[in-house]
């Protein structure tokens, strides 16, 4: 694999800091830091995304030992309450006992039944084969004919454990009882949050979609703004997406694209009105726009649009920057969790489909803020392989972006698979995050 060792060209369009230096509100903490990333590969084996190996590989050396997001806190809100996370061959239950919340492998320890095929609510964990129960806990409750179990030691017969800890509202997973704490793993990554508070959100929607690709291959279509340009070229009058920022700390990486400033492709500079209405999403049946006064950006007048609806939400003891309710702020936490910085909605997930190296189960959560008691989470919409993203009307316009996504990837799975070379190839600073990735991957799978 060849390595980038030249520091990388940015784009001659102004700069992310540049930029918001310029905003009415000016950003600081975590949106004012750069940290370039200058390792890692430039290429990776097609084999990555197209070989039943290269996915149990992973299944052996990162999965099992991985930090991984597997709920919301809210999901399980009653002690009994639990949820089902799968990956790949595994499945672990995530339940709230009286104690906190605990995570146990899914199967029985008689015969190897899975305990539970669903999201429930449960006062023990009974197996629907032969009757042995365990407390949510994980200790053995019962044995069912347990004169003929004279063999087994009952105080060594508890669901085997799995490590659970929490931020920001969700739920990791890890099945390495041996692992560096969450917190150690995450690094930075909860100051970077700490102002937008993620556990102070709840699940407005949650939709899952069957992908016909790799799981790697389809979170890397998120990881970047290189594509839009063909992919989404109706956004580029307000997207910046050459203008991007790209940066890497530890175990996470983020990118940020600048909105209501247009593409440095862009060939005649747009007006405010046009980048307001581009930015806006306006259409011809569309009612007309309100003016962006003399004077005032686009930026600035959707910032302070922005600004004032959220602020009639959540309030703030500090005043909201205009990057904050305007810009793409998209992280990555390896090896699959992508939550969005600012006031952005999204969070993304990524995991195989079932025990499948060529299919994949992308999911979208929107995380809204909320004033008031905390309304209940949405449940999974789950989508098929078939199915339009469209058909999730809680996605409003993303579903449409979405689709545009979803021609793409199934199209380069096959491609990839058809290939007669060895390798794909990434840009040095707008494909940071996967470079990024690939790095961690490598030595995961080294270990």
């Amino acid at each position: 694999m060849a390595t980038n060792l030249a520091k990388a060209a940015r784009s001659s369009g102004i700069s992310y800091q540049e930029l918001i230096a310029g905003d009415a509100v000016p950003a600081r903490n975590a949106l004012a830091l750069e940290s370039p990333f200058q390792g890692g590969p430039t290429s990776v084996p097609v084999a990555r995304y197209t070989t039943r190996e290269f996915h149990d590989l992973e299944m052996k050396k990162l999965w099992p030992r991985v930090w991984q997001m597997a709920c919301r806190e809210e999901e399980i809100p009653r002690v009994g309450d639990y949820s089902v996370y799968e990956i790949g061959n595994f499945s672990i239950i995530v339940v709230r006992t009286a104690q906190g919340i605990r995570a146990h492998h899914n199967v029985c320890r008689h015969r190897g039944r899975r305990l539970c095929d669903f999201d429930g609510h449960a006062p023990s964990f009974i197996c629907p084969f032969h009757g042995f129960s365990w407390n949510i806990d994980g200790t053995l409750r019962s044995v069912t004919s347990e004169w003929d179990f004279p063999h087994i030691d009952q105080k060594n017969f508890d669901l085997t454990p799995v490590r659970c800890e929490t931020w920001g509202g969700w739920v990791f997973i890890n099945m390495d009882m041996n692992a560096e704490p969450l917190a150690k793993f995450m690094g930075d990554l909860p100051a970077h949050f700490a102002p937008w508070r993620p556990e102070d959100r709840y699940v407005e929607a949650h939709v899952g979609k069957i992908m016909n690709c790799n799981w790697k291959l389809c979170q890397e279509a998120f990881m970047e703004a290189f594509h839009v340009i063909t992919t989404h070229p109706q956004i580029l009058t307000g997207t910046g997406d050459e203008n991007s920022q790209y940066d890497a700390w530890g175990n996470f990486s983020r990118a940020i694209t600048p909105n209501a400033t247009p593409s440095p492709h862009i060939r005649s500079q747009p007006s405010e009105q046009e980048l307001f209405e581009a930015v806006m999403m306006r259409h011809l049946d569309d009612p007309p726009a309100p003016n962006v006064p003399p004077g005032m950006t686009a930026r600035a007048m959707m910032a302070a649009g922005a600004r004032a609806n959220l602020q009639s939400i959540i309030g703030t003891d500090r005043e909201i920057a205009d990057a904050e309710v305007s810009d793409s702020i998209y992280y990555t936490l390896f090896p699959n969790f992508h939550p969005w910085g600012g006031y952005n909605r999204i969070v993304y997930r990524f995991r195989p489909w079932q025990d499948r190296h060529d299919q994949s189960l992308m999911e979208c959560y929107y995380l809204s803020p909320f004033k008031g008691e905390r309304p209940p989470p949405a449940p999974l919409h789950l989508l098929g392989e078939d199915q339009p993203w469209t058909d999730a009307a809680e996605l409003g316009l993303l579903a449409k972006v979405f689709t545009q996504d979803t021609f793409n990837l199934p199209n380069v799975q096959r491609g990839l698979k058809a290939a007669q070379f060895d390798e794909v190839v990434f840009a040095r600073y707008q494909e940071t995050k996967l470079r990024h990735f690939h790095s961690l991957l490598s030595r995961w799978l080294a270990d």
